[in-house]
């Protein structure tokens, strides 16, 4: 299916990626969990095996049942092709209702941007790639003729209307954006009942459980690294096990909802904290709730990707991962924890797993290009003059 080392065939005949107009990003990642010999001496309630699990990812507009329905009608053939590896393929079973029936919907979910879809990313890009030559091509005019010129070329570029939401999902927003504090406000008198005893356990385990920084296998990473940097944009996979235990089984899950409803409703512009360069992320629990596999998707590289969220954002990752076996110790599930670099990044080396088939639908943008696009767009669609006016040029 790839074209080259790391990016997909657009037009690959198992599952032609640039036919589906909604599609962003997909990756296959066949799941062979480095990590589960740690099992043996600290998770002995868990079986030492699991499934090796093949995952298909989507980013895509619109509803999920409605790429799968596309896919489909374009690639039945190809679909089935790959599944039919999977224990309990029926090939009497059409492939978009088994697909749908092993469907696993995300624990939580970032979005760079929510509702900017692939057609403003394409329309977007165009108008700016035709500014940007109608500049280059009238660097001797005056602000007032360059302005005038831009904008007659801006107004020949076909422009899709950004739909606004509509009341029914704004109403859903609303209520989804209630559910933290009401139910906060509602169980706060047992919350508070709880809270001791769950800090006195919470910084038991804390102080107790192991912390597994295994030596980096070098002949590993490099066939990790050798599938990433061929765009400006990076897929990251990773799973690993939960610790054992209804302690960190409820943590886990009440750590993710909060994630998830800080990601839809805080960190919803463009930045997830203060890192602006993740296009998406996900959390899903496999296996029963006893693995976690992570996936994103983000610009430049897995150093610099790493190092953002040890300095920006770690915090976040500590609340989403203290409750996997061998995270760096943590305190009070916030502090400390991916600060350790050293062991934060043993950590990750461990458990990241490759992406054999990556795609993404824009490829040489990155979270930068498309904000910017967006704000190109703004401006010509607004009269600006003086100092606005200038800074709308300077972008092209």
């Amino acid at each position: 299916m790839n074209a080259d080392i790391g990016l997909a065939d657009p037009d690959n005949s198992v599952l032609p990626f640039g036919k589906f107009d909604a599609l962003h990003t997909a990756r296959f990642v066949m799941i062979e969990d480095p990590s589960l010999g740690d099992r043996i001496e600290h998770a002995r309630s868990y079986p030492v095996h699991e499934p090796d699990w093949l995952i298909f990812l989507a980013v895509c507009d619109g509803s999920a049942d409605r790429l799968i329905t596309d896919m489909e009608r374009s690639a039945s053939k190809g679909l089935a092709s790959l599944f039919c590896n999977c224990i309990g393929f029926d090939p009497e079973i059409p492939i978009g209702q088994w697909m749908s029936e092993h469907r696993l919907k995300p624990d939580a979910s970032y979005r760079n941007w929510p509702g900017r879809s692939m057609v403003q990313i394409r329309e977007e890009a165009a108008l700016h790639h035709a500014l940007l030559k109608t500049q280059l091509a009238n660097r001797e005019a005056s602000l007032g003729e360059l302005n005038q010129r831009l904008r007659e070329v801006g107004r020949s570029v076909p422009l899709t209307p950004i739909p606004r939401p509509s009341i029914t999902e704004r109403v859903a927003n609303c209520l989804s954006f209630l559910s933290l504090p009401v139910a906060a406000l509602l169980l706060a008198p047992i919350l508070l009942v709880l809270l001791l005893p769950f800090l006195i356990i919470l910084r038991l385990r804390e102080t107790s459980d192991p912390v597994l920084a295994h030596k980096i296998d070098r002949e590993r990473n490099n066939a990790l690294m050798a599938l990433e940097d061929h765009d400006i944009t990076n897929p990251y996979s990773a799973v690993g096990s939960r610790k054992p235990g209804p302690f960190y089984f409820m943590f886990s899950k009440v750590a993710l909802w909060v994630i998830n409803w800080g990601a839809r409703h805080i960190y919803s512009k463009g930045r997830l904290a203060r890192v602006n360069t993740i296009h998406f992320a996900n959390w899903v629990f496999l296996d029963s709730n006893r693995r976690l596999f992570f996936a994103s998707v983000y610009d430049g590289s897995r150093e610099a990707y790493n190092d953002d969220f040890i300095n920006k954002v770690a915090f976040g990752l500590n609340l989403s991962f203290t409750s996997a076996l061998g995270y760096p110790r943590t305190r009070w599930a916030l502090f400390e924890g991916a600060r350790h670099e050293e062991d934060f990044k043993r950590y990750l080396a461990h458990h990241q797993v490759p992406t054999q088939v990556w795609y993404k639908a824009f490829p040489n943008l990155s979270t930068y290009d498309l904000a910017r696009n967006a704000r190109i767009r703004a401006g010509l669609e607004k009269p600006l003059k003086g100092t606005a006016l200038r800074r709308w040029i300077a972008e092209i």
